[in-house]
């Protein structure tokens, strides 16, 4: 059934910014609601731009509004005090009482209007006096932010009081998606957040593992009629396509083409057993497109396709362009990784990724998060965040290691084996947990032991 389309109500924006200076003088919750997000330039009236230019400054300086005595002591002219005169004066047309819910939703749609034409003209400017100096990606995210202005006046939860309706909550059983391996499972308490709000990254030097990781999530997925988008800046649509095949069937890389009856025949098998199940694979050039990009892309891929996405893996974030390139590596790298945890709350999945280890984390065993690449400032936004890493011995015995770097939801510590068929790239569980040294020689019984597994199965 199609939902009715919700009708947003016309409201004179010239009328209204005298109601906005109004209910910033005279309730201080209000103007800390909006103060983020309002700017002098939006107010067409120069009387109020002015006069709400001060009361921004004083807010911004001692944190509270201003009294009327203390907005007259910053009017320097007749001509300021002329307009503190006319605005007041304006404010006898008013009611001093305003529904504040009808207050804060009008607010945002003002907020939106004007963010959305000084974005327009600016751009506007910008184009008529140098082409080559427009960002197109800094001007995209400028709309993008407009358009999501969002004043909250929800209070949060009243702990004390509430108590009752959170014991209720507290009995909820939460979802979760397993992740396809029981160690993991474990250490996040049931497996990928069903609702999202929530981003997993997995860490690791060049040609670690990585992408496998992200693969065989996907894959793992599939297998639970899951719905997934796997976006790609590290492969192309077609090798990725190919890994997937391969774990997804068991068939080796180097057989696929040989085997195309065998490999539409296993997914079409798959596909009986989880009939609702969707992979789509986007593939992206690094660093070409921005978060706000790829929330365009799901929210197109979405519309068309009809489904809604399970989780959201993207292989990686650091090949993501910030919304606005500062050239601070930290900031920039914090700002994507900000911006693709928001999307696990847009379209309420979890989502997925990696990032890089620096070069000081080769030939290391369990790195910890001082070794992640570019900025400290992901792994402080990731929820979960894991290494991968193996040494020569474990690649020639098939094995793969990952380890707990950061975690919110359970222990902060911990390591675990994986079988890894090199030919298929499928990681699967091991019985029995292992973990090597870069040291060769060392642990010799172990290996003995784990051979003998291994030759068992």
């Amino acid at each position: 059934m199609k939902q009715p389309q919700k009708i947003v109500k016309k409201i004179n924006l010239d009328t209204f910014e005298s109601i906005i200076v109004q209910q910033s003088i005279l309730d201080e919750t209000y103007l800390a609601s909006i103060i983020d997000y309002i700017k002098p330039e939006y107010f067409r009236d120069s009387n109020i731009k002015l006069i709400f230019e001060v009361i921004c400054n004083f807010y911004t300086k001692r944190q509270k509004t201003p009294t009327a005595t203390e907005i007259k002591v910053y009017l320097s002219n007749a001509e300021e005090k002329s307009a503190f005169k006319t605005v007041v004066t304006d404010f006898n047309l008013l009611d001093s009482k305003y529904n504040k819910e009808e207050l804060y939703e009008n607010t945002e749609q003002f907020l939106k209007e004007r963010a959305l034409h000084s974005a327009l003209l600016k751009t506007i400017n910008d184009s008529s006096s140098d082409v080559g100096a427009i960002n197109t990606q800094s001007v995209l995210s400028t709309f993008e932010d407009a358009c999501n202005i969002s004043i909250i006046d929800d209070v949060g939860m009243d702990y004390m009081n509430d108590i009752d309706k959170f014991a209720e909550r507290l009995q909820r059983v939460t979802k979760y998606i397993p992740t396809g391996y029981e160690w993991l499972d474990k250490i996040l308490g049931g497996g990928w957040l069903e609702e999202g709000r929530a981003m997993y990254v997995f860490s690791g030097v060049t040609n670690s593992g990585k992408s496998i990781i992200l693969g065989n999530a996907a894959v793992n997925l599939v297998k639970q009629n899951k719905n997934i988008i796997l976006i790609t800046m590290e492969m192309s649509e077609d090798i990725y396509g190919k890994r997937i095949s391969s774990q997804l069937t068991d068939i080796p890389m180097k057989d696929l083409h040989t085997d195309i009856d065998l490999l539409v025949r296993n997914v079409k098998d798959i596909q009986e057993k989880n009939p609702s199940s969707k992979l789509h694979i986007k593939e992206f050039p690094p660093k070409s497109v921005t978060v706000n990009h790829i929330i365009g892309y799901i929210k197109k891929l979405t519309s068309v396709k009809k489904f809604k996405p399970d989780a959201i893996i993207v292989d990686y974030l650091n090949l993501i362009e910030a919304p606005v390139v500062t050239g601070n590596t930290y900031q920039d790298i914090k700002a994507v990784a900000e911006k693709l945890r928001a999307v696990s709350y847009m379209f309420n999945c979890p989502v997925i990724t990696a990032t890089q280890l620096g070069r000081n984390a080769f030939d290391k065993e369990d790195p910890g998060l001082e070794f992640t690449s570019e900025s400290i400032g992901l792994s402080m936004t990731a929820d979960f965040q894991a290494s991968i890493w193996s040494s020569d011995e474990d690649k020639e015995l098939g094995i793969i290691h990952m380890g707990v770097q950061k975690n919110r939801f359970g222990v902060n510590f911990g390591k675990h084996a994986f079988r890894i068929n090199y030919d298929t790239l499928a990681i699967t569980d091991m019985k029995e947990d292992f973990t090597s040294s870069s040291h060769v020689g060392e642990a010799e019984s172990s290996i003995s032991k784990l051979m003998s597994k291994l030759d068992e199965q």
